[in-house]
């Protein structure tokens, strides 16, 4: 937990930026894997964390953003509780540590939301994702379960995106954790890229990693031999020498600050050529995504910078053709890399994805662009000092989607599809680092992961 001033600022500020109303905030229960008492690995609300700042279940507070009275609300565990889990602190113990004088038994949020509802005032809350608290906001407002998500009050999404956007220096500490154990998750992974390895053996270990930290992984770990297939979680191959490994995967701590990285290795640590040339393009883009990463740019730009230097370096390898800059307009890069340059990330890898992508990534001046590939970019909006985000180019081969674009005739003055042919097999490569953007520029957060050809070929199997 962060000293007490930490959160009661965070408060402060969110107060300011709201004028109106009561700020309603739900907490997280506990989850059940199979039978009540068998609970998933539990994990609080992003927004309740950033706010609040405590690990519990079963825990709600209020924000007058009037009065500025803060009310925690909760309960207290009985002897019951005790005998299976320990002592545990009380609810004002708890309540003190992040500066919130005011407590309430759990039951009485239900009094305190109808005081206001009756006083025609606004409670402003933010989407829910899970469907027991959909249900409990539908029991506080009135409100279908179903349709909760469209009462949603857009200010207080966008206030608390401003505030969770920019990080101090205390998260920006936590975040270097992470990615000093997601340094561990990769080289882990790197040293055991050996043909006849299991992956599942391997993806097993990586998830094992920031357990013993204290933390949990920040997403399900993807490794895969089978790097054309994005998110591939299939861990079922052996290594086979000739492929590539990739392998996309962070570390949680265990204030739920997150980290990820994305490295793609040659089974047994050895590139091929064909494999060396799509590898460095790829690097290219990466390091010079970091180079163009700055306050005032928006990531849009810089994405579509990285896309010109895949569409140069895959025509220099005869694998497209034409004007790069025409080809790129023409979305002719997105056959080889479907998916945004990157996201922002902090307490959550997909930082506040649950509030709306649109809200988190964009603004008025930045829109999504509507074009295959490009417009599954998380981040476009101009950056800005304190943003923490990834960055993520990749070059992908695949099959299903050549063999449609070929059917089609889509961006045929752009792409060889003969040459591209040659590549069927190839798999994928993505090099994900994690960036903090500065007053100047940008700097790569933690120990760089190894991702020089010569790095690589220095740590698989090693």
């Amino acid at each position: 937990m962060f000293p007490t001033n930490v959160y009661a600022d965070r408060r402060k500020r969110l107060k300011q930026l709201m004028n109106s109303g009561i700020g309603l905030f739900l907490g997280n229960n506990e989850s059940p894997m199979n039978y009540p008492d068998n609970t998933f690995h539990f994990r609080q609300d992003s927004s309740f964390l950033y706010f609040f700042g405590i690990e519990h279940p079963g825990l709600a507070a209020i924000i007058d953003f009037e009065s500025g009275e803060e009310i925690l609300f909760g309960n207290d565990v009985e002897i019951d509780d005790i005998i299976w889990m320990g002592v545990q602190p009380l609810l004002k113990d708890k309540a003190a540590k992040v500066g919130v004088s005011k407590t309430a038994p759990f039951a009485k949020l239900a009094e305190h939301i109808q005081a206001a509802i009756n006083q025609s005032r606004s409670v402003h809350y933010l989407p829910p994702y899970r469907g027991e608290n959909k249900i409990l906001l539908g029991d506080l407002l009135g409100i279908h379960p179903a349709k909760v998500n469209q009462y949603r009050s857009l200010p207080f999404v966008k206030a608390v995106i401003q505030l969770r956007s920019i990080k101090d220096t205390y998260e920006i500490a936590e975040i270097e954790k992470a990615c000093a154990i997601g340094y561990e998750m990769h080289v882990t992974a790197m040293k055991m890229a050996i043909a006849g390895e299991s992956e599942q053996k391997i993806a097993g270990l990586v998830e094992a990693i920031p357990l013993k930290y204290g933390g949990h992984y920040s997403f399900p770990v993807i490794l895969s031999q089978n790097g054309q297939t994005l998110h591939n979680h299939d861990h079922s191959g052996i290594l086979q020498e000739g492929r590539l490994m990739l392998t996309d995967c962070g570390a949680e701590t265990s204030m739920r600050y997150a980290s990820d990285f994305t490295r793609t290795v040659p089974v047994n640590g050895k590139f091929t050529q064909k494999q060396k040339e799509i590898y460095q393009i790829v690097l290219d883009a990466n390091n010079k995504a970091t180079a163009a990463s700055k306050p005032g740019i928006t990531y849009q730009q810089v994405h579509l910078m990285a896309a010109r230097v895949i569409a140069q370096g895959l025509k220099d390898l005869g694998l497209m053709k034409g004007d790069v800059e025409a080809a790129v307009k023409a979305g002719a890069h997105a056959m080889f890399m479907p998916h945004g340059l990157g996201h922002m990330m902090g307490l959550d890898v997909h930082d506040m994805e649950d509030l709306g992508q649109i809200y988190v990534g964009y603004d008025n001046e930045t829109r999504p662009i509507d074009q295959f590939g490009t417009a599954y970019l998380r981040l476009g909006r101009k950056l800005e000092t304190g943003f923490v985000l990834t960055n993520e180019p990749g070059i992908y081969f695949i099959p299903a989607l050549i063999d449609q674009w070929k059917a089609e005739k889509t961006n045929t003055e752009f792409i060889n599809f003969d040459k591209v042919n040659e590549y069927r097999d190839f798999g994928g490569i993505r090099l994900e680092d994690d960036l903090l953007i500065t007053d100047s520029g940008c700097r790569i957060l933690g120990e760089r992961v190894p991702i020089t050809i010569e790095e690589i070929e220095n740590t698989v199997g090693k």
